[in-house]
Protein backbone atom coordinates (compact mmCIF):
# COMPACT_ATOMS: atom_id res chain seq x y z
CA UNK A 1 0.00 0.00 0.00
CA UNK A 2 1.67 3.24 -0.84
CA UNK A 3 0.61 6.50 1.64
CA UNK A 4 1.58 9.60 1.14
CA UNK A 5 2.00 11.82 4.35
CA UNK A 6 2.36 15.42 4.64
CA UNK A 7 3.90 17.03 8.00
CA UNK A 8 4.78 20.08 9.27
CA UNK A 9 5.96 21.41 12.91
CA UNK A 10 5.92 24.98 14.77
CA UNK A 11 7.35 26.77 17.60
CA UNK A 12 6.27 30.01 19.46
CA UNK A 13 8.47 31.10 21.70
CA UNK A 14 11.30 28.78 20.30
CA UNK A 15 13.06 27.22 22.25
CA UNK A 16 10.93 27.63 25.43
CA UNK A 17 7.08 28.11 24.09
CA UNK A 18 4.40 25.92 22.84
CA UNK A 19 4.54 24.46 19.63
CA UNK A 20 2.49 21.84 17.75
CA UNK A 21 2.82 19.45 14.38
CA UNK A 22 -0.08 18.87 12.06
CA UNK A 23 -0.15 15.58 9.83
CA UNK A 24 -1.68 14.46 6.70
CA UNK A 25 -2.03 11.07 5.86
CA UNK A 26 -3.66 10.26 1.74
CA UNK A 27 -4.37 6.65 0.32
CA UNK A 28 -5.66 5.98 -2.75
CA UNK A 29 -7.91 2.41 -2.47
CA UNK A 30 -7.47 0.53 -5.93
CA UNK A 31 -10.99 1.56 -6.49
CA UNK A 32 -9.30 5.24 -7.12
CA UNK A 33 -10.54 6.71 -3.53
CA UNK A 34 -8.65 9.10 -2.00
CA UNK A 35 -8.67 8.51 1.43
CA UNK A 36 -7.53 11.21 3.83
CA UNK A 37 -6.46 11.16 7.53
CA UNK A 38 -5.31 14.37 9.87
CA UNK A 39 -3.56 14.69 13.07
CA UNK A 40 -2.12 17.24 15.16
CA UNK A 41 -0.91 17.80 18.72
CA UNK A 42 0.45 20.82 21.04
CA UNK A 43 3.10 20.87 23.85
CA UNK A 44 3.65 23.30 26.11
CA UNK A 45 7.36 23.73 26.33
CA UNK A 46 8.84 22.63 22.75
CA UNK A 47 11.55 23.60 19.88
CA UNK A 48 10.41 23.61 16.49
CA UNK A 49 12.47 20.73 15.53
CA UNK A 50 11.17 18.57 17.62
CA UNK A 51 7.69 19.26 16.38
CA UNK A 52 9.16 18.63 13.16
CA UNK A 53 10.08 15.38 14.25
CA UNK A 54 6.56 14.47 16.16
CA UNK A 55 4.56 15.20 12.91
CA UNK A 56 6.67 12.51 11.11
CA UNK A 57 6.81 10.34 14.21
CA UNK A 58 2.86 10.63 14.60
CA UNK A 59 2.52 9.81 10.50
CA UNK A 60 4.54 6.73 10.73
CA UNK A 61 2.92 5.23 13.71
CA UNK A 62 -0.80 5.64 12.67
CA UNK A 63 -0.34 3.04 10.47
CA UNK A 64 -0.93 -0.37 11.24
CA UNK A 65 0.62 -2.76 8.67
CA UNK A 66 4.16 -2.35 6.58
CA UNK A 67 3.01 0.43 3.61
CA UNK A 68 5.12 2.42 0.90
CA UNK A 69 5.29 5.61 2.61
CA UNK A 70 6.48 9.08 0.87
CA UNK A 71 6.97 11.74 3.70
CA UNK A 72 6.80 14.90 2.34
CA UNK A 73 7.98 17.59 4.70
CA UNK A 74 9.27 21.32 4.56
CA UNK A 75 12.14 20.44 7.32
CA UNK A 76 15.63 20.20 5.89
CA UNK A 77 16.51 19.24 9.42
CA UNK A 78 14.22 15.99 8.85
CA UNK A 79 15.18 14.95 5.14
CA UNK A 80 18.70 15.89 4.99
CA UNK A 81 19.22 13.55 7.78
CA UNK A 82 18.21 10.47 5.69
CA UNK A 83 18.57 11.88 2.16
CA UNK A 84 21.86 12.82 3.56
CA UNK A 85 22.48 9.68 5.84
CA UNK A 86 23.58 12.05 8.23
CA UNK A 87 21.46 9.46 10.67
CA UNK A 88 24.10 6.55 9.35
CA UNK A 89 26.92 8.84 10.69
CA UNK A 90 25.25 9.74 14.18
CA UNK A 91 24.47 5.76 14.71
CA UNK A 92 27.95 4.71 13.78
CA UNK A 93 29.60 7.57 15.68
CA UNK A 94 27.32 6.56 19.01
CA UNK A 95 24.97 9.66 18.12
CA UNK A 96 27.79 12.35 17.96
CA UNK A 97 27.90 14.77 14.85
CA UNK A 98 30.68 15.42 13.29
CA UNK A 99 31.47 17.90 15.61
CA UNK A 100 31.55 15.38 18.47
CA UNK A 101 28.46 16.78 19.84
CA UNK A 102 25.95 14.70 20.93
CA UNK A 103 22.72 14.67 18.69
CA UNK A 104 19.94 16.66 19.61
CA UNK A 105 16.42 14.99 19.92
CA UNK A 106 18.28 11.98 20.18
CA UNK A 107 15.24 9.97 21.81
CA UNK A 108 13.08 11.38 18.90
CA UNK A 109 15.00 10.34 16.16
CA UNK A 110 15.75 6.53 17.82
CA UNK A 111 11.48 6.55 18.21
CA UNK A 112 11.34 7.75 14.48
CA UNK A 113 14.09 5.13 13.56
CA UNK A 114 11.60 2.46 15.30
CA UNK A 115 8.13 3.59 13.67
CA UNK A 116 10.26 3.58 10.33
CA UNK A 117 11.56 0.01 10.38
CA UNK A 118 8.72 -1.57 9.36
CA UNK A 119 8.16 0.39 5.87
CA UNK A 120 9.52 1.73 2.60
CA UNK A 121 10.24 5.30 3.24
CA UNK A 122 11.35 8.10 1.09
CA UNK A 123 11.44 12.01 2.17
CA UNK A 124 10.80 14.38 0.12
CA UNK A 125 11.62 18.05 1.00
CA UNK A 126 9.19 20.89 -0.17
CA UNK A 127 9.83 24.89 0.72
CA UNK A 128 7.91 26.02 2.79
CA UNK A 129 5.34 28.32 2.76
CA UNK A 130 5.36 28.59 -0.60
CA UNK A 131 1.79 27.72 -1.58
CA UNK A 132 1.93 24.09 -1.49
CA UNK A 133 -1.35 23.09 -0.70
CA UNK A 134 -0.91 20.23 2.07
CA UNK A 135 2.07 21.88 3.42
CA UNK A 136 0.05 24.88 3.99
CA UNK A 137 -2.87 23.25 5.81
CA UNK A 138 0.07 21.01 7.93
CA UNK A 139 1.46 24.39 8.85
CA UNK A 140 -2.18 26.04 9.77
CA UNK A 141 -2.69 22.81 12.34
CA UNK A 142 0.72 22.75 13.43
CA UNK A 143 -0.24 26.59 14.48
CA UNK A 144 -3.35 25.81 15.82
CA UNK A 145 -2.19 23.02 18.09
CA UNK A 146 0.65 25.13 19.24
CA UNK A 147 -2.17 28.01 20.64
CA UNK A 148 -4.63 24.96 21.91
CA UNK A 149 -5.67 25.05 25.19
CA UNK A 150 -5.03 21.74 25.90
CA UNK A 151 -1.47 21.21 25.56
CA UNK A 152 1.12 18.46 26.15
CA UNK A 153 4.10 18.21 28.30
CA UNK A 154 7.14 17.67 26.51
CA UNK A 155 10.97 17.53 27.67
CA UNK A 156 13.38 19.60 26.19
CA UNK A 157 17.15 18.10 26.11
Amino acid sequence: MKVTIYTDGSARGNPDGPGGYGVILHYTDPKGNLHESTRSAGYKKTTNNRMELMGVIAGLESLNRPCDVEIISDSKYVTDAFNQDWIGGWIKNGWKKSDKKPVLNMDLWKRLLEAKAPHNVTFTWVKGHNDHPENERCDKMAVEAALSSELLDDVIE
